[in-house]
């Protein structure tokens, strides 16, 4: 009996790993980033982006500096702004569906003052549907969307750190814009 039960297990286990890799799922990993941001500094941003990145980038391998100086690579994040705008309104005038918009503007400069990245915009958005008797319950919603796109954008700005690596160092400005429901 135990035959069949570590058998069923297995094949639950990979029925799972099957339908995790059919959906999308990917487990996410540290970043290969090139020699000249192996020391960075953080600046601007601040709040749970700023924290995630510095811990995404301690997992790549980054030593993330408390100041900047001579071979500490500067990691500068102007604008982190999320807005919400009305997507539909119902035939009562309430809102019914929002849409959370995240843009992020960074850019990377060496020790001495060039470019390593220039300034890259990221603009993310998720929608939702708004509950009118259920305004708790819409707060932590948006709340939880926005922690998952501050996730996805350590995560696109990791991608844009590490292209830096594939193209000697430095890479072009880039505008890129993600939505998903």
């Amino acid at each position: 009996m135990s035959s069949v039960s570590r058998m069923f297990k297995a094949s639950l286990m990979l029925v799972s790993a099957l339908a995790l890799t059919a959906c999308g799922f990917h487990l996410r990993q540290s970043a290969a980033l090139p020699p000249s941001m192996q020391r960075m500094h953080l600046s601007g941003g601040g709040g749970d982006l700023t924290r995630n990145l510095a811990r995404a980038l301690a997992g790549s391998g980054v030593t993330v500096e408390d100041a900047p100086g001579t071979g500490i690579a500067e990691l500068n994040i102007p604008v982190a702004n999320f807005s919400t705008d009305t997507l539909t309104v119902s035939g009562y005038a309430r809102v019914t569906e929002y849409a959370v918009h995240y843009q992020v503007q960074f850019l990377v400069n060496d020790g001495a003052g060039q470019s390593l990245v220039p300034q890259q915009t990221i603009n993310m958005s998720r929608e939702f549907s708004y509950d009118a008797s259920n305004t708790i319950g819409s707060s932590a919603q948006v709340e939880e969307i926005q922690r998952s796109l501050n996730d996805d954008m350590v995560q696109a700005i990791l991608f844009r750190l590490q292209a830096a690596q594939k193209h000697g160092g430095t890479v072009e400005p880039a505008h890129a814009t993600s939505s998903a429901k």
